[in-house]
């Protein structure tokens, strides 16, 4: 699908906010409502637009502790890898996983806990028991000095 003008401005508005009503996303763009939903449905069908989240305060919510892990795995196969992820993916203290490459790691991960101890089981009783596990590397997050999930569009 080939984005215009109208097109970025209605993923940029939504981006920025996920909760306005198509009249109000038509008046920030300057289109009707009807070109609009149009264009927003286009939008939707399309796959641009994967879906709709509702972002938490992790602090608030009692998650003080983010940390980066780079891990390591014995075999670089297909089956080890896709047996890593399926493991992976089950635990809902990891936001993030990345396949990674021009590191020493082969993932690279996102983690956030409650506190320190939290951080140790996480660790010792879930990542490093994954089979192919060889080496883990972790960065504790001092502060978030970007955090932004809007996509750049121009």
């Amino acid at each position: 699908m080939q984005l215009d003008n109208y097109d970025k401005a209605i993923l940029n508005t939504l981006q920025n906010n996920g909760r306005l009503s198509n009249q109000e996303i038509a008046d920030k763009i300057g289109l009707s409502p009807s070109a609009c939903l149009r264009r927003f449905k286009a939008l939707e069908e399309s796959g641009m637009i994967t879906g709709y989240r509702c972002l938490l305060d992790a602090k608030n919510l009692g998650l003080d502790l983010m940390a980066i892990i780079n891990i390591a795995m014995d075999r670089h196969t297909q089956e080890r890898f896709a047996e890593f992820e399926e493991t992976i993916s089950k635990i809902p203290n990891i936001l993030e996983c990345l396949l990674i490459t021009g590191q020493t790691a082969d993932y690279q991960l996102k983690v956030l806990v409650k506190d320190l101890d939290a951080y140790q089981d996480l660790l010792l009783n879930h990542i490093t028991r994954i089979p192919g596990v060889t080496g883990v590397l972790t960065s504790f997050v001092l502060r978030k000095v970007i955090d932004k999930t809007a996509i750049p569009l121009d």
